[in-house]
């Protein structure tokens, strides 16, 4: 008996050619879903890191603002932190020293911010989770304390001790955190100081003429700000190498 083979079409030809063409699609397609999940993975993990953060923050900023409040001092809640803002005669006039009657407050400061969670999460086994969490994700949990000076827009007199209130608002800073660092007897890998002068008014004294409302204005401006922040950041010892 003889067998005779259908020649092969045109139709089926082009099938087998792209016969692989759907294998690769379907291997894209699931690398695409592969990644798609592990970036929700990723985000997820990032969001509950971040959300313990702010947990802890907030329970400190209750604490600090039920503590601290008063008309010298306002406690907000900011962005990345805790900010403490510290007006009234903290300083005499032109100079950087600190006026003993504040020394209190800032020792208060001090002492709840060496004893707040988010400090001390490092050595809080519980957290010990969230700790290896932040380092497999090749990140570090940046905790600082900064302190900001402000000085009103008046110029210094001829026979002061700093060139301009660029150095005077830096000197405060400076003076008041080792002030706190002091009293709270931290690491000072946590504290920096900074100055911006009058170049950051809290009031503009430009749009306003009255005398008295010109002197409380210039009374806002002056101030000093403590900021207690905790934010995650790349870690650069994952990508740094040092050949000896």
């Amino acid at each position: 008996m003889a067998y005779f083979r259908h020649p092969v079409t045109m139709d089926e030809r082009k099938a087998k050619a792209t016969a692989w063409a759907l294998t690769f699609a379907d291997m894209v397609t699931l690398l695409l879903t592969f990644f798609v999940l592990l970036l929700v993975i990723l985000n997820d993990a990032e969001r509950h890191i971040n959300a313990v953060i702010d947990k802890l923050l907030d329970e400190t900023y209750k604490e600090m603002n039920n503590d601290l409040s008063s008309s010298n001092v306002s406690v907000e809640r900011a962005t990345k932190g805790i900010k403490i803002t510290i007006r009234g005669n903290l300083f005499k006039s032109a100079s950087s020293e600190v006026d003993s009657e504040y020394y209190p407050i800032i020792h208060q400061i001090g002492q709840i911010i060496k004893e707040s969670e988010v400090i001390n999460i490092y050595e809080n086994s519980q957290y010990n989770e969230l700790i290896n969490l932040i380092d497999k994700r090749g990140s570090k949990l940046n905790i600082e304390v900064r302190c900001e000076g402000h000085t009103d827009d008046e110029k210094l007199p001829p026979n002061a001790d700093y060139p301009s209130n660029w150095e005077l608002s830096s000197a405060r800073s400076l003076n008041l955190v080792r002030i706190m660092n002091k009293y709270a007897l931290m690491p000072e890998k946590y504290f920096s100081a900074m100055g911006y002068g009058e170049f950051r008014p809290v009031v503009d004294i430009s749009t306003i003429s009255g005398f008295e409302e010109r002197v409380k204005a210039r009374a806002i401006n002056r101030r000093v700000e403590i900021y207690l922040d905790a934010f995650l950041q790349k870690n650069p010892e994952h990508n740094i190498e040092i050949n000896i």
